[in-house]
């Protein structure tokens, strides 16, 4: 028996049917669907301690499951002291099951760890269907060790989709257990 993430099957067996009502969908293949996860992180202080990096990779592979990688920056820029080609960030592009298993830990244990949440904006939607939500701490998510983390960072966290319209990725998210709040 092949394992599957429960967002998956949470997907096959009730968000296809619902939106395809909601929706109109004549087919099955029209059903919008989460096509990957980008979890990065800008790390400025780089320039001075390289180490920074190591860290920032260590603590998003740990998070994700997947390993990360490092960013380099593009060009050069004399106020941030910032060369062309010096590590910047750390980033991790999950799809398929490691995908579905992060929403599925995002959703259930991360995010209620926010101190005072009362849901995520939705307005970080692009108009094409995908979501970005920021997070201000690495440290809601119970990978990582409080005692073991040198700087409190954040992240950003990028929903691609294959909705056309933002409406349409809403509902999806929505329909995955992403806590919106009401307006």
């Amino acid at each position: 028996m092949e394992y599957i993430a429960r967002p998956k099957q949470i997907y096959k067996e009730k968000i296809v049917p619902t939106m395809m009502e909601e929706f109109g969908y004549k087919s099955v293949m029209q059903v919008p669907k989460l096509l990957k996860i980008v979890v990065s992180q800008g790390l400025g202080a780089a320039t001075a301690d390289k180490k920074i990096v190591d860290y920032g990779i260590e603590e998003l592979t740990a998070i994700t499951g997947q390993k990360a990688v490092g960013t380099l920056s593009k060009k050069d820029e004399a106020a941030f002291k910032l060369r062309k080609g010096m590590p910047v960030g750390a980033r991790v592009t999950l799809r398929s099951n490691q995908m579905y298993e992060f929403l599925d830990r995002l959703t259930s244990s991360a995010l209620p760890r926010i101190r005072d949440f009362s849901g995520i904006k939705a307005d970080g939607f692009d108009g094409r269907g995908n979501y970005n939500l920021g997070i201000t701490e690495q440290i809601i998510f119970p990978e990582i060790a409080i005692d073991k983390v040198k700087k409190i960072q954040g992240m950003d966290i990028t929903f691609v989709t294959s909705a056309k319209t933002d409406k349409e990725a809403k509902s999806l998210l929505t329909h995955f257990g992403m806590p919106f709040k009401k307006n």
